[in-house]
């Protein structure tokens, strides 16, 4: 997979980009973020990223020194540039620093696609003697009907729901005739990475996100889905054990759960579930420690962070709803207005944002 790190003082602008780009389909992943050049420098160094998307006016180190730095360090990884201001200047340094491409705030997401798409295919052209980073689009579209069901059964620790996927999917492989060996590869990388992104969510070690393996788990699409689905196992093992053996619940991982899968269908079952409690004990405890309910809580959630994207005019509402967690966009109108006292569309223009 081809790493991209996103560089901008505005978290807002990154959430833009992530919703924005076509990663799957470009055989891409966010490796990280960065509010800053500096710590985007640092987190080059630890990630080693193939793409850096990066704003050019930030606190500390700008973009302009990133791009040196980045330059002189990493000739060979890409750069897209996104910048608020119309600014020849910054075009002349993005240009001397090999920017792949200058994008203008509000990013437009056909712009945006199209500059990491010819980042790839410049990563691609450079590297001619080592195994090609292009993807089989036909697996990569198979695999995306399969990493939402993944991340749903392993997030509410749903070992049979996850080995039955597999099985469908081993057989849907066959079916197809996604048998080579190449295929293969790409369908255990792909869902490892998936894994390595999961066991992170959960505050799970990497134990069982190695992606290295033998020859024999590539054998067949049946060997290949069996090796993927064995440290699914391992992991969902490891974070059973983690939650179900403590001596006590731990409040804050519940709301750290929550903080990073609130724009899924969280509900106070899958929680309890999840921690191994009852859904009356929860209910109790996070009142109690936290003065609100467990439902509150996420719509507190939601509300903020879609409040923050409303702040930026270029999202339009029906964008802003959807990464909020909300498929129909007149029911966000109706709880945002009645958790804020206001409709999205009259925050904006009011300024209140």
């Amino acid at each position: 997979m081809i790493k991209v790190l996103i560089v901008d003082d505005e978290s807002w602008t990154r959430d833009i980009i992530k919703a924005f780009g076509e990663w799957e389909r470009l055989g891409m992943e966010i490796a990280g973020e960065a509010n800053d050049g500096q710590e985007a420098f640092r987190l080059a160094e630890a990630l080693e990223p193939h793409i850096v998307i990066t704003d050019m006016r930030m606190p500390g180190t700008d973009g302009v020194r990133l791009l040196e730095q980045l330059n002189g360090r990493y000739p060979r990884m890409k750069a897209v540039v996104v910048s608020g201001y119309d600014d020849f200047q910054y075009a002349k340094h993005a240009l001397r620093y090999r920017a792949v491409d200058y994008l203008l705030k509000p990013v437009d997401p056909k712009e945006l696609n199209a500059a990491l798409l010819k980042c790839k295919n410049e990563l691609e052209a450079a590297q001619p003697e080592r195994e090609p980073l292009s993807l089989d689009i036909d697996i990569s579209y198979l695999l995306a009907s399969y990493k939402p069901i993944l991340r749903s059964h392993f997030n509410e620790l749903n070992r049979e729901g996850a080995d039955a996927a597999f099985r469908q999917l081993a057989g849907e492989l066959e079916r197809s005739g996604m048998t080579k060996p190449v295929m293969l590869e790409q369908v255990a990388q792909e869902l490892l990475l998936l894994l390595k992104e999961l066991t992170a969510a959960n505050s799970l070690g990497t134990g069982s996100t190695q992606t290295a393996y033998g020859r024999d788990a590539l054998a067949s699409s049946g060997d290949t889905v069996l090796y993927v689905a064995s440290r699914y196992d391992e992991a969902l093992e490891r974070l059973v054990a983690q939650r179900k053996f403590k001596n006590k619940l731990n409040l804050d991982e519940v709301r750290l759960f929550m903080q990073k899968h609130y724009t899924e269908p969280v509900t106070l079952d899958q929680l309890a579930r999840v921690f191994f409690v009852s859904k009356e004990y929860l209910s109790k405890a996070f009142k109690l420690e936290y003065g609100q309910t467990l439902t509150d809580y996420l719509l507190h959630l939601r509300m903020e962070k879609a409040k923050e994207w409303l702040a930026d005019g270029s999202i339009p509402i029906k964008s802003v709803a959807e990464m909020a967690g909300y498929e129909d966009v007149a029911y966000f109108y109706r709880v945002f207005k009645k958790h804020f006292g206001i409709a999205p569309g009259e925050m904006r223009k009011s300024g209140e944002v």
